[in-house]
């Protein structure tokens, strides 16, 4: 029998149920401070000190967070002889990989890891204490957070658009549908593969080939695997 094969795309409201604050959720700000302030390549330049001590907040918050059902579900269905399961998450955390999921392409980065300034093949792991000012590479540079900033190329999105090429399913979770490039993932899927949405929000976007389950991830993931192993 050939397998199912299962693409699930995350985003910011997968991993809030974890307990992780997202920009959105929060009116633009995180901790009183706007995106440009923090989460952009001139923030950077401009007071790399803020940036990193950010950083070093949201790697400290990730360590006590927990996956939450949703991540189980999805991890769980590895399990399943007729599936083929690979993730790509827009989130930064390893909440995904820590349920159990082996098959997991972060869009922006990871925020377990850090990255040269100036090497961008230079990647290691994060610092048990995060990322001080002074902390270099062996070729000198300053070490930076690992992730994808505003304004800053994705550079995992031709993989992405490669793995839905083949893809009978894809389930969406957590995201509005409206950040791009990576919503236009939902668009490079074949004709012929079936999409759900889980997701509370109301979106007029969605067209009819969505599926849209208006439930928050931790209730409507395991609603949506139900019906890709069911074929409904």
């Amino acid at each position: 029998m050939e397998k199912k094969r299962i693409i699930v795309f995350s985003g910011a409201g997968m991993s809030a149920e974890s307990g992780l604050n997202t920009f959105r959720d929060n009116g633009g700000l995180w901790e009183n401070h706007r995106v440009e302030e923090v989460a952009t390549p001139d923030a950077f330049r401009r007071n790399p000190s803020l940036v990193l001590e950010f950083y070093n907040m949201r790697y400290q918050q990730l360590k006590t967070a927990q996956p939450n059902s949703a991540h189980v579900a999805i991890a769980s269905l590895e399990d399943n002889k007729e599936t083929e399961v690979s993730v790509i998450t827009q989130n930064v955390d390893d909440l995904h990989e820590r349920a159990g999921s082996t098959n997991v392409l972060h869009l922006h980065g990871e925020l377990t890891k850090c990255q040269s300034s100036g090497n961008p093949d230079f990647i290691a792991d994060m610092p048990t204490e995060g990322i001080r000012l002074g902390d270099h590479c062996p070729q000198g540079y300053q070490l930076r957070p690992n992730v994808v900033w505003f304004g800053e190329a994705v550079p995992a999105m031709e993989k992405a658009a490669t793995m839905l090429l083949d893809a009978d399913y894809m389930l969406v979770v957590g995201t509005s549908l409206n950040v791009y490039p990576a919503a236009g993932l939902v668009d490079i899927a074949p004709r012929q593969s079936k999409i759900i949405l889980v997701d509370p929000g109301e979106f007029g976007h969605i067209n009819s080939r969505i599926h849209h389950i208006k439930k928050p991830a931790t209730a409507g993931v395991s609603e949506a695997i139900e019906k890709i192993l069911l074929n409904r």
